[in-house]
């Protein structure tokens, strides 16, 4: 549910939460300050940044013109 002190150091290559809190921020990750100073990041929105949770892709739309119509024109 929520990256462990490992992880989170890993992703912002930082040990101390206001230096990890900087780094966080120009990722565009959300997080959450405990009452003692560190920090609260769920894996869930690390994997949506980064694209690795893909458990409902949105359909791409493509449209393909109408190829019967343009043989007439």
């Amino acid at each position: 549910m929520f990256l462990n002190d490992k992880e989170l150091t890993d992703l912002t290559k930082r040990k101390r939460a206001k230096a990890q809190q900087r780094q966080l921020n120009a990722m565009g990750i959300q997080y959450k300050v405990r009452a003692d100073g560190t920090l609260v990041v769920l894996h869930a929105h690390v994997e949506r940044i980064f694209g690795g949770d893909e458990q409902n892709p949105r359909p791409r739309r493509t449209r393909e013109p109408n190829w019967e119509a343009l043989r007439h024109a």
